[in-house]
């Protein structure tokens, strides 16, 4: 009489057991690779109800959103030999979920550390002043070149963005410097621009006011002849008179 209780109890336990194992539900945005006996099965499976072997059967999850990747700042060396800090996010997906899993032991990590690597080798190429003029352009570079290499893992990466650029102290300082001195250089040349046009336009003043002047006392002595050679026409008519 005892023992029916505990084999009862027990029956119920494995039971439970065996459902809570044998019994899963995807999501949508989820698939399933599923291990059986250490061997993966030919396909991943979801969304919906999944059915396993308890103790047979060993399922990973994946998920099929885009993943936001933060990369964490880090040291990058220029091309003039400048030391700047740089730090980044990354945003992809897995298109295969068995290559996901079975290819790579972390996508996740083999993601972020091919994307600093890539960053790394992309603005070693170009000086210090450019790397904030082409922030696009790297972008677009690293996001291909990570790209390339995760296919093989069945990871889609679609976009990267530099967060910041962090150059050095004394670097940050020599930029204001010069962003200071080319200011009071432009400044410089746009006065130095007012004052050529003020001076050219009084030059062009003067030389039309001297022209009118010319012209007026060249128009006063042509009245001038007239009327001298109109008064010396009506004495010759008296004169023949």
């Amino acid at each position: 009489m005892v023992g029916l209780p505990i084999y009862g109890i027990f029956l119920i336990v494995l039971i439970i057991f065996f459902l809570y194992n044998a019994i899963k539900i995807l999501n949508e945005y989820e698939r399933g690779v599923i291990f059986r006996l250490g061997r993966v099965l030919e396909r991943a499976k979801g969304p919906g109800l999944i059915i396993l072997i308890p103790i047979v059967d060993k399922m990973v999850r994946v998920s099929l959103r885009t993943v936001v990747l933060d990369v964490p700042p880090q040291d990058v060396i220029t091309k003039d030999n400048v030391t700047i800090k740089v730090n980044a996010v990354v945003y992809f997906r897995v298109m295969d979920p068995m290559k996901a899993i079975i290819d790579v032991e972390n996508y996740l990590y083999a993601t972020s550390q091919l994307s600093q690597t890539t960053l790394r080798s992309e603005v070693g190429k170009i000086d210090l002043d450019k790397t904030f003029e082409e922030r696009a352009h790297i972008n677009s570079q690293v996001v291909s070149e990570v790209d390339k290499a995760s296919e093989a893992w069945g990871v889609k990466v679609l976009r990267y963005e530099i967060k910041n650029i962090t150059p050095p102290r004394d670097v940050i300082a020599a930029m204001e410097k010069q962003m200071r001195a080319e200011r009071e250089k432009r400044a410089t040349v746009l006065q130095s621009e007012g004052e050529r046009d003020a001076a050219i336009n009084s030059a062009e003043g003067q030389k039309q006011q001297v022209i009118k002047q010319s012209e007026a006392k060249k128009a006063f002595q042509q009245a001038l002849q007239l009327n001298v050679n109109h008064l010396w026409a009506q004495t010759m008519l008296a004169e023949m008179k």
